[in-house]
């Protein structure tokens, strides 16, 4: 098993300590260092949200494999564990604000850094505008007062509203990240505990109206009949809705600048956070496959886990869950935009982004980057403008979010694994270390991460054109979308940024101290 020491005072316990980790890889403390362990976790846990994906994708997964869709939640926890693993040895080594982008150019170089910020930045933008579409979801079933455009009934009411409720939430969480950290990690966490509590009792409601037997998830039902791989095929394009789920727990280190002892207390954060989503979710979802009335009701596929809920617990219970709902879609939305933040911060702190020293400029007051808090808020809130006429839009915005996520995840624990079998690798010392397991689980985290990006950018009609006319150009639009994304800022970056690249003179240090064995550059 990992070497996890046990929670004590160590080397980095303190907060001259921590900020000394920081200075070794050139930067002067700036950020407000006062987030404690839960806020940490919470932070991650958030991110993940087992009741924004559950409730936002379980229609997905039900209608494409059926209620053996199930058993892609196992899939994915244990293929994400591996790259969870990787992350936690990095976190421990690199404890600073923007891991993925950090993460990469220590361990692939100035331009792998870039190319891995970029992607994780733009994803990150692209999935706070897909979080925030999981407000219309849940709103006008607890109520008909919250669809404001249309009667829910017209070709583009949904989703016209569904823009209109997330760019108010994309307001709110702009709003309070630019307030500071403090702000954000107290309603996150206070959000946090009403959503767990809200999962465990949940599982304890479904479990107690269960209809059927656990065969029901070994069902396929005739789906995938006539596809050339048949009902793996199916599976395969179901499995999308868990993959859609459980990312994001790196949010738990990107916060390494503001918390205390972040080398000890990351990677655990980053494990408990996907452990607990995982049995959560886990249970959530078998619970409510066993407690629906029936498993080929048209609901099932259109409403998904909401109507699961009322229909099962009865409206007035299904409605204090759907609140918390909507409690658990505003924090992990708030997430998403701190995560996104620190990294965008990082990035321009290297001068790594256009206006880089006006990105990463602290509000003197909150200790926060108020410019980049802003530019991602207007830029999700573009991006759900763009797709106000789309029907499809909650699974295409998603689809290429994820995408992009999984490619900046590769491109973290694909170098990780060359400086592994090259020798280079040194995990920092008395914190994480996988030990003689780092290189066999490297290994399955690349794997695992080539393997779910192809099946993420499978050009799939039911995935980014389900509603005709059938275009090529939708059908692919998560490739194009992806390659024009990476490719188009590649050739940016080479052109023009990177000859600009190295620490704006408000975030240097004067001199470079000597790097230390426990958190030296590799």
């Amino acid at each position: 098993m990992p070497d996890v020491p046990p929670d004590q005072p160590g080397p980095a316990a303190s907060g001259d300590s921590d900020d000394a980790a920081l200075t070794e890889l050139g930067y002067k403390p700036g950020l407000k260092r006062t987030l404690g362990n839960f806020h940490t976790f919470a932070a991650g846990i958030s991110y993940i949200s087992i009741l924004t994906g559950t409730f936002q994708l379980f229609y997905f997964g039900v209608s494409f494999g059926g209620a053996a869709y199930w058993w892609s939640w196992p899939m994915v926890f244990i293929g994400q564990l591996m790259v969870a693993l990787c992350f936690c040895e990095l976190a421990a080594r690199f404890p600073v604000a923007g891991s993925i982008y950090n993460w990469a150019k220590h361990t692939g170089g100035p331009h792998i850094g870039w190319l891995a910020g970029w992607m994780m930045t733009v994803a990150t933008m692209v999935s706070l505008a897909a979080v925030a579409l999981a407000y219309q979801l849940t709103l006008p079933q607890i109520s008909s007062f919250f669809q404001v455009i249309g009667d829910g009934t017209g070709k583009y009411d949904a989703a016209a509203n569904a823009v209109l409720l997330g760019a108010i939430l994309i307001v709110f969480t702009t709003v309070i990240n630019a307030f500071g950290v403090k702000l954000m990690a107290t309603i996150n966490s206070a959000g946090v505990f009403i959503e767990l509590i809200a999962a465990v009792v949940l599982v304890g409601l479904l479990a107690a109206h269960i209809t059927r037997g656990p065969s029901a998830i070994v069902q396929t039902e005739g789906l995938g009949q006539g596809q050339t791989l048949g009902y793996f095929g199916a599976f395969l394009t179901a499995s999308l809705a868990s993959a859609y789920v459980m990312y994001g727990f790196d949010t738990a280190s990107s916060l390494g600048e503001e918390s205390i002892d972040p080398g000890r207390n990351a990677p655990r954060a980053i494990l408990r956070a996907l452990i607990a989503s995982f049995f959560l979710g886990g249970l959530i979802l078998l619970f409510a496959l066993l407690a629906t009335p029936d498993l080929k009701a048209k609901q099932l596929s259109v409403d998904g886990l909401q109507y699961v809920v009322k229909a099962t617990l009865g409206e007035a219970t299904g409605q204090a869950v759907l609140w918390c709902v909507v409690i658990a879609i505003t924090v992990c939305a708030l997430s998403v935009q701190t995560a996104g933040l620190r990294l965008a911060f990082a990035m321009a702190r290297d001068n790594n982004l256009p206006g880089g020293s006006r990105l990463a400029r602290l509000s003197p007051r909150f200790h926060t980057p108020v410019l980049a808090t802003c530019l991602i808020g207007v830029v999700a809130i573009a991006i759900l403008v763009v797709n106000i006429n789309q029907p499809q839009i909650f699974s295409v915005v998603t689809s290429i979010a994820i995408v992009m996520i999984y490619l900046a995840y590769l491109l973290v624990t694909l170098p990780m694994l060359l400086q592994r079998l090259r020798g280079d690798w040194t995990p920092a010392p008395g914190l994480f270390s996988m030990g003689r397991l780092g290189l066999p689980v490297n290994i399955l985290a690349v794997l695992w991460g080539a393997a779910m990006t192809v099946n993420l950018l499978w050009p799939r009609a039911e995935v980014y054109n389900a509603t005709g006319p059938q275009h090529w150009y939708l059908r692919w639009g998560g490739v194009l979308f992806v390659g024009f994304a990476g490719v188009g800022g590649f050739v940016y970056y080479w052109f023009v940024q990177r000859k600009l690249t190295g620490v704006v003179a408000e975030h240097a240090i004067d001199e470079l101290p000597e790097p230390t064995p426990a958190h030296g550059g590799p």
